[in-house]
């Protein structure tokens, strides 16, 4: 499948044929602020997955060619948003103190199964991050760009969870506590990261912190809850603050949004559609596929 959505990846293009009315020289430099930290993560998991390719391609050469497209697919969404970013009227920026410190302690990631955690991590809030961006979204070219990042970061949910079972198959049982450790940490960072973004893109996306953070905390959770052999338990204490816990989100009948049942549903992009939900849910992507086992054969 991933090379199928290679051969026609490139064959996608944004229509920047017209300027976009801002309502405010506000909003247009947070929109640039947005699509910043977007083409900071596209950056950060192409050059992670290239990376782990490498790696990987001596012990399992299929998985190992499934990260360097994956990475590809990422490389693709960079190069839209730098054509994009030029649209907005803006530029590719350096990262800001937070963001810089995510990527930096990312980077220094060296086994595959911290890696491939975090980038799943990362993942799941960035897919949660455009769905919620989608909903509100006005102008047909930031509509056209978010639909693009929120439908393939479906599928890139799935494929991270697939990483890192395979990952850590190969793990020794003392790295467990340790992993453990980060997922926390890294479960609770996220959700702070909420608050930096909203100094710089509120005023575009329009997502309250306690919406954006709570969100993280549920579609997190949900994945983590459902995919329970990975057995990364989120933190209760977190889930409460936001209204959830670890039995709600296992007893609710929709895994998630953005869970594996949903994501692997967007594996074809020509099949999915992805549509903006009222009240306090997300977009989702939805297929055609008849089923998550059809979608997954």
């Amino acid at each position: 499948m991933l090379r199928r959505r290679a051969a026609r990846m490139y064959d996608e293009q944004l229509d920047l044929s017209r300027p976009i009315p801002w309502e405010s020289e506000e909003e247009r430099q947070a929109a640039i602020a947005f699509f910043n930290a977007a083409f900071r993560a596209e950056e950060s998991g192409l050059t992670q997955a290239h990376a782990l390719a490498d790696e990987v391609s001596g012990w399992d050469p299929e998985l190992g060619e499934c990260l360097r497209l994956y990475g590809d697919e990422e490389g693709w969404h960079r190069e839209l948003l730098t054509k994009f970013l030029a649209h907005l009227g803006g530029e590719v920026r350096p990262m800001g103190r937070v963001t810089g410190a995510f990527y930096r302690l990312y980077g220094r990631a060296k086994r595959v199964e911290t890696i491939v955690l975090t980038n799943l991590m990362f993942e799941t809030i960035g897919s949660t991050t455009y769905r919620l961006a989608l909903r509100e979204a006005r102008y047909p070219a930031v509509r056209q760009m978010l639909t693009i990042l929120t439908r393939d970061e479906s599928f890139h949910v799935p494929l991270n969870v697939h990483f890192l079972r395979e990952a850590l198959k190969r793990s020794p049982p003392s790295m467990r506590a340790r992993l453990r450790a980060i997922h926390t940490a890294l479960f609770a960072a996220l959700l702070a990261s909420a608050a930096a973004s909203r100094r710089r893109a509120f005023a575009f996306d329009r997502i309250p912190f306690r919406a954006l953070a709570g969100a993280y905390a549920e579609h997190l959770g949900r994945l983590f809850v459902h995919e329970r052999d990975l057995d990364f338990a989120p933190p209760e204490l977190l889930l409460r603050l936001f209204g959830h816990s670890r039995r709600s989100l296992a007893m609710s009948e929709d895994p998630s949004a953005v869970s594996v049942l949903s994501a692997e549903a967007a594996v074809d992009r020509e099949r999915v559609v992805v549509t903006a939900l009222g009240g306090g849910r997300s977009a989702r992507a939805s297929a055609a596929a008849p089923d998550a086992g059809a979608a997954r054969r």
